[in-house]
């Protein structure tokens, strides 16, 4: 069906839905709207390929909301993978049901869970929630699955990378009332297909034609740092800015967001933070003083940034790595605009070196890992200092290894272990394996007492050699 010529007003849409469209402005419905909500409004299952931004929320919100009565009791679920993800649809759930009247509760971890069991006592007609806490209220006799009507799974192949399709298999299970069922995904992994297969009848499969994804041409970078050094790295990212440059930080976490605006504000780094829990005049000063310019770093979620359209952003640097491929075009995306230069940063951890893999696999990438950048001429100190950081070089057992100037040569394992021992006191389970060649030894010790061991056998020669002892892997 093509979306030329088709406008909201031609479906009679219920009068209070009609008349938030007409409020908000919307005029044209966007392709995966035009596919979907006339068979959905029609009662028919749905499968909708659609990714974040095309308008896939009204696209199935619009239907549920008909659907539904101001009863207060739950009709409607739709399932969502993360805490923000399922704020800002139940934000525009709530918007475009205009003066109908509808109960629109959230169900997510991380807050409250006492005061969101007491929102849905209160009664609720369409809940919008993450998986985990939506089986918890469901276990606790809060929400009544068994009730409910019409189900949505939003961003499911989301769900699958992040391990929650146990959960949504649980939920569907425990639906035996249900009449419609939609579900949305950017991708369609194998497991996400048995699944629409098995628990949807006879469903429309609709597509926006807005999949392609642009990758920017702009340069892109990783440096492998452990979590604990992530700050010190941005430190000189930030420090070899041009006073007219940029910059959006992402992180994961709205938690991570204000920590990070505290943490840069400390060190002398101006910053402001952006999140779902601002409230909608706060974040709109912030989105107009960064496109003024009056702001050179923000630091967001995923779900706060859709709303940045700023031209001036030289800088993305990913603090976090995104829960899915397609998050991190998206965020890179918001550089190297109009032609501008434009740089992409991401800080990797020894956690997130299968995440850069994949991301770099998906879209075909070359994102070179380089050394954390030079300060730059006329800055001689960090501004942050950098710390002792063990987790990167510790291996699943908590062992450090530690290359010695020392070799089979010149003693045996059993020797070195026991002079390390006696010179450190050290508890002999400290020390773990011993490899050996004929001038150097490697050295397995506990990281409670790696620092500790190299700096005694620094200072002390064995059998009047040196040891030199050095970290591998630092």
């Amino acid at each position: 069906m093509s979306q030329d010529g088709i406008v909201f007003s031609d479906w009679n849409l219920k009068t209070e839905v009609a008349a938030a469209i007409d409020e908000k402005g919307w005029t044209i419905p966007t392709e995966i709207q035009v596919e979907s909500i006339p068979v959905a409004r029609n009662g028919r299952d749905i499968v909708g390929q659609a990714r974040t931004g095309s308008g896939k929320t009204a696209a199935f919100g619009i239907p549920i909301i008909e659907s539904c009565s101001a009863t207060g009791s739950p009709q409607a679920i739709i399932l969502c993978p993360t805490r923000e993800l399922a704020v800002q649809v139940s934000e525009e759930i709530s918007w475009l049901q205009g003066q109908l009247g509808l109960s629109i509760q959230t169900v997510y971890g991380g807050t409250d869970i006492e005061k969101q069991a007491k929102s849905l006592d209160s009664g609720a007609d369409i809940i919008v929630g993450t998986p985990g806490r939506v089986i918890d209220m469901a276990k606790r006799g809060h929400l009544k699955l068994g009730e409910i009507s019409h189900f949505c799974l939003d961003e499911a192949d989301r769900m699958l990378d992040m391990g929650f399709f146990p959960d949504v298999l649980w939920i569907f299970e425990q639906m035996p009332s249900r009449e419609q069922t939609l579900l949305f995904s950017a991708t369609f992994p194998q497991e996400v297909l048995d699944a629409a297969e098995e628990f949807m009848n006879d469903p429309a499969y609709v597509m926006s034609d807005d999949l392609d994804v642009e990758v920017p041409e702009i340069e892109q970078y990783a440096v492998r740092i452990g979590r604990a050094n992530k700050l010190w790295v941005l430190g000189r990212i930030i420090a070899n800015m041009n006073d007219e440059d940029q910059m959006l930080i992402f992180t994961n976490t709205k938690r991570m967001v204000d920590l990070l605006e505290e943490r840069l504000s400390k060190f002398g780094m101006k910053a402001i933070g952006l999140h779902g829990d601002k409230a909608q005049n706060k974040r709109e000063k912030i989105l107009s003083s960064l496109k003024e310019r009056r702001e050179r770093i923000v630091v967001a979620t995923d779900v706060a940034a859709r709303g940045i359209d700023v031209d001036g952003i030289t800088h993305v640097v990913n603090y976090d790595l995104p829960d899915d491929t397609e998050s991190y075009v998206h965020r890179i995306g918001r550089t190297g605009r109009m032609g501008r230069k434009g740089e992409a940063w991401s800080l990797v951890s020894k956690e997130d070196v299968s995440s850069l893999d994949k991301i770099s696999n998906t879209w075909n990438l070359e994102i070179p890992y380089i050394e954390v950048p030079s300060l730059p001429e006329g800055i001689s100190r960090d501004p942050v200092r950098k710390r002792d950081d063990w987790s990167e070089v510790t291996d699943p057992f908590g062992m450090v290894n530690i290359a010695i100037k020392v070799g089979n040569s010149s003693t045996t394992k059993r020797a070195l272990a026991d002079w390390i021992i006696e010179q450190a006191r050290i508890p002999e389970i400290a020390i773990g394996e011993i490899t050996m060649n004929s001038e150097t030894s490697t050295v397995q010790v506990h990281v409670d007492k790696a620092a500790y061991v190299i700096d005694v056998i620094k200072k002390r020669p064995m059998d009047g050699n040196s040891l030199n002892p050095a970290i591998i892997g630092a």
